[in-house]
């Protein structure tokens, strides 16, 4: 929403409730390069939790039915959406496959050398470059970044200052975590980016977001 919106009524209904993790929280003032992310999950979960999109609580997907966790912090960009203008640099790119934008908000992990004991937060990360995931034929982009001011993490500028294993294991985690027995997902990884494309695939989530959303804008408008 623009800041026109959220200014006067966002900090009205802060005051007397939470604001929704996807449609009530800024990006930030300086994305696409600094993002405010909400991190869902963290390295120690044994389940998968995810952000119900009607409420803003998070909820159990399920268990993790193997002993594969995520490798980094794991959430979500707010104000953002994997919509047609997302899935437009995946059919750019794939000579043209039929794919769509899978209709959530843009993932994003976030590496830092911190503990984090729990998810529900408020992250500000840096992204430094992604993946392009098609899931089945759905565009599921993952960005990848580092949290803002992290001793270790915190100076890097591309994916390629990351620690060649870092990557492969966020690689192996997103090719896997979905899986259950008997029963493989058609998901695939077809390229690694750099941070101008996972800035650009940023601004296309938040293009997605205002075209699908601007009818609330709207709404909020005439309260």
């Amino acid at each position: 929403m623009g800041n026109k919106i959220m200014d006067p009524i966002g900090r009205l209904m802060g005051l007397r409730y939470k604001s929704h993790p996807w449609h009530g929280v800024e990006i930030g003032k300086e994305a696409p390069n600094v993002v405010t992310t909400f991190v869902e999950m963290v390295p120690t979960d044994t389940v998968k939790y995810e952000i119900d999109k009607v409420t803003g609580y998070l909820t159990i997907d399920r268990p993790q039915k193997y002993s594969n966790a995520v490798p980094a912090l794991y959430g979500f960009i707010p104000q953002t959406l994997s919509g047609p203008k997302v899935a437009e640099a995946s059919i750019q790119k794939l000579d043209n496959r039929e794919i769509t934008g899978d209709g959530d908000p843009l993932d994003i992990c976030i590496l830092s050398e911190k503990t984090i004991s729990h998810g529900d937060i408020l992250v500000k990360a840096i992204p430094i470059g992604g993946f392009r995931m098609i899931d089945g034929n759905e565009a599921d982009d993952k960005i990848i970044a580092v949290m803002k001011n992290d001793a270790v993490y915190g100076d890097y500028t591309c994916i390629d200052d990351c620690p060649p294993m870092a990557i492969e294991r966020l690689k192996h985690y997103f090719l896997t975590y979905k899986d259950l027995p008997g029963n493989k997902r058609d998901t695939e990884i077809t390229h690694t980016y750099d941070t101008d494309e996972a800035r650009d695939i940023i601004r296309r989530s938040v293009e997605d977001y205002k075209n699908k959303f601007d009818k609330l804008d709207n709404i909020l408008e005439n309260v």
